[in-house]
């Protein structure tokens, strides 16, 4: 009898000790820190991107002279490493994005015959296709206003002209302006929940993560689609 116990348990061990253990990346805790910590990167890049865009109102000078503080910064290696951090950010935050999506499947394989929607939002049910959209807006964004070739007036160097002429076009505008409503809500509902998974998840906080997450998402979607408005009204030309 006692060796039959014996057998049961190390059957038992061996049992156990046979399941993988789990790794940090592997793990939807490890996915989500990789998509806070990307995500607070891109805010910033967004931020400041959107800051420097708006020396469109200073004039051609301003704006031009941006531009080329950029490209000659650090004997022009600062653009390419920058170029190359957010590239990286952006892969990951893609990964991780993906990663936890797909474990929500597969844990949840059979969807509810109805769905309910008390604890999400609109701006959290949009970040699955939001961020497909980004990425190809981005991906048009490089094409239009950095390399060209998208854009009919592009002229090296003069930041000033390829964008009052590209948004000069008014359904070029138009799908500037509808992409940057897509990021206002996966800036809304990703600050939000970035800052949650960073650690202030107390509920003494949320009143503060919400501050903080319209007010981030207010000002750049609002600051980004004034440009082109400005343009097509003649306000900037």
């Amino acid at each position: 009898m006692e060796s039959s116990a014996v057998k049961v348990s190390d059957a038992a061990l061996v049992g156990v000790q046979a399941v993988p253990k789990e790794t940090f990346l592997g793990s939807t805790v490890g996915q989500k820190m990789v998509m806070a910590v990307t995500g607070s990167f891109l805010v910033i890049f967004v931020i400041g991107h959107m800051i420097g865009n708006l020396q469109v109102y200073l004039g051609p000078e301003s704006l031009n002279h941006y531009g080329e503080l950029l490209r000659e910064l650090l004997h022009g290696s600062f653009i390419w490493i920058f170029r190359t951090a957010i590239i990286t950010a952006v892969v990951l935050h893609v990964w991780a994005a993906m990663a936890t999506t797909l474990g929500s499947w597969k844990a949840r394989p059979i969807g509810y015959r109805k769905q309910q929607y008390t604890d999400s939002t609109y701006a959290s049910r949009t970040m699955r296709w939001g961020g497909p959209i980004l990425l190809l807006f981005i991906i048009y964004h490089i094409l239009h206003l950095t390399t060209g070739q998208v854009h009919g007036e592009f002229v090296h160097g003069d930041v000033y002209n390829n964008v009052v002429s590209g948004f000069s076009i008014w359904w070029v505008s138009a799908f500037y302006i509808f992409c940057m409503i897509v990021l206002g809500l996966h800036l809304w509902h990703g600050v939000w929940s970035m800052l949650q998974t960073l650690g202030l998840s107390h509920p003494s906080y949320n009143a503060l993560r919400k501050a903080v997450a319209w007010i981030i998402t207010l000002v750049v979607v609002l600051g980004n689609i004034s440009i082109p408005v400005a343009v097509l009204t003649g306000f900037v030309s």
